[in-house]
């Protein structure tokens, strides 16, 4: 099995480590593999219900790993195959009705970008940077970064990140609304896992499907259709009927 991405589940708690902190946590075949198994196995389990995410070493993610694109003797075709390895776990990821935290440090640049906003909720480092530095090498954005970006920030503050050198710090992130909330460095760990596990001892189910409802892409129809439907199937869950007895009761 591949140290890439490591891997625990403890209390209802999946843990997700990006493992290649002598790479920055590039992504290289390898670990884009691992990426869309551990998302495929993330929402097949039942006793996962809230995902945390973080990496070791000094940086977060620094994208793909350029490095080994360039030595592979590839061409254009298996970087489309190798970018849907990682796109399929980004999808599912986005899609499960299981909230997602991540815990990020360091450098997030290029792809980590993506890897970063597949979280539902992002805390940072107050030493995190943030960088585009795709059209530096001649390539477009991939892992859902020209989706999940605007979604973040808007239009214009997405072009302005990926179409000029511009990199943003912690405080720029946070007002910019790239990242939840900035906490120092020594923090960050004790904070994300604060967030698990109030998503895990609330109704955990009720974060999920709100997750859901918001991540979701259709039309405004479809939507409060959707939601209707959802709350409906909450309201006959005992963990719900308990709850809404007791706020009744207050």
């Amino acid at each position: 099995m591949s140290d890439s991405i490591l891997f625990e589940v403890s209390g209802g708690l999946g843990h997700l480590t990006l493992n290649r902190s002598a790479r920055l946590n590039a992504i290289d075949a390898d670990a884009a593999h691992r990426w869309r198994d551990l998302a495929r196995e993330i929402v097949a389990r039942d006793d996962v219900k809230a995902v945390l995410m973080d990496a070791a070493g000094p940086a977060f993610c620094a994208g793909g790993d350029v490095a080994a694109m360039a030595t592979m003797g590839a061409a254009g075709d298996a970087i489309t195959e190798f970018a849907d390895v990682i796109h399929e776990g980004h999808r599912l990821l986005a899609e499960t009705p299981k909230p997602i935290v991540a815990a990020v440090h360091g450098v997030v640049a290029g792809g980590g970008l993506g890897f970063m906003l597949t979280a539902d909720y992002v805390v940072a480092g107050d030493a995190a940077r943030f960088v585009s530095k795709y059209a530096d090498i001649g390539l477009t954005p991939d892992c859902g970064v020209s989706t999940l970006l605007p979604e973040a920030v808007g239009t214009r503050r997405a072009l302005e990140l990926t179409l000029t050198p511009r990199t943003l710090s912690a405080a720029e992130a946070l007002d910019w609304g790239l990242v939840n909330e900035v906490v120092p460095s020594a923090e960050l760990t004790a904070r994300a896992r604060e967030i698990a596990k109030h998503w895990l001892a609330g109704a955990t189910a009720a974060f999920g499907q709100a997750k859901r409802l918001i991540r979701a892409h259709r039309s405004y129809a479809e939507a409060l259709d959707d939601e209707a439907r959802t709350i409906g199937a909450a309201f006959d869950t005992p963990e719900s009927r308990q709850r809404v007895a007791a706020f009744a009761a207050r």
